[in-house]
């Protein structure tokens, strides 16, 4: 019976919180201290006090009624819990500890890290792209060539694989200079090219009609199926 009644306090209940809590508390200054006072706070709220105070905290820590307080005092400084009005189905106002700001921060932490994450993947491309172009023409890049470069980025939009997409047709194409590839750009752009997978499908009708206009210009005995067709997409 004793040791039914102990497992039966074990598996009382867990408390959520979000595993980022963990990862992110530092990055909002909360101590490990305020830490676990949170937790304790979120405890209360799941079982359905809404308000608990200093002293049933400390019940349940190691820190006084006192130092509960100034840390309860401390988080609402912070912006990271607040005190908010409440209401009984009677009509009755009472006060309530909100975890809502903590919520917010951590959502911000992880937009923030994505915004980060997507902005060094760009810089990445970016970085990747000119020397990607300096390789193709065996040189380092005119301050012009940079700024059009720049330009097919931030003015046009083109995304860095797109561009790097034209600039094989140019060297496939026997045309490695920056005016060709500004015409190719332009054209997919006039043709609503946006992606890898836009630009294949595009390239692959393009090389077909040039196989079949070529043809129609040959000897009747010459084969079609001769004329070379190449998709610089798919190498």
């Amino acid at each position: 019976m004793i040791k039914a009644d102990l497992l039966g306090w074990l598996s009382e209940g867990n408390i959520t919180f979000p595993a980022a809590l963990m990862t992110e508390y530092k990055h909002l200054h909360i101590n490990e201290q305020e830490l676990v006072l949170l937790l304790q706070v979120l405890y209360f709220l799941e079982k359905g006090n809404e308000f608990p105070t200093p002293t049933e905290l400390a019940d349940r820590m190691t820190f006084s009624a006192g130092e509960c307080t100034e840390m309860l005092r401390s988080l609402i400084q912070k912006g990271i819990i607040q005190i908010i009005d409440g209401y009984s189905p009677e009509g009755i106002r009472f006060e309530k500890y909100s975890l809502q700001p903590l919520w917010e921060k951590l959502v911000d932490r992880f937009l923030l890290a994505r915004k980060q994450h997507s902005r060094q993947i760009l810089q990445q491309e970016e970085t990747d792209l000119y020397t990607c172009f300096e390789k193709e023409f065996g040189r380092p890049l005119s301050p012009f060539e940079c700024e059009t470069l720049a330009m097919w980025m931030d003015d046009d939009h083109h995304d860095p694989l797109i561009i790097k997409a034209a600039l094989r047709e140019a060297v496939i194409s026997g045309k490695l200079n920056f005016r060709y590839i500004d015409r190719i750009l332009f054209e997919w752009k006039r043709n609503g090219i946006k992606t890898i997978e836009q630009a294949k499908s595009y390239g692959r009708k393009f090389r077909q009609h040039q196989v079949q206009h070529k043809s129609s210009h040959q000897p009747a005995r010459v084969n079609p199926a001769s004329v070379p067709f190449y998709n610089w997409l798919e190498q």
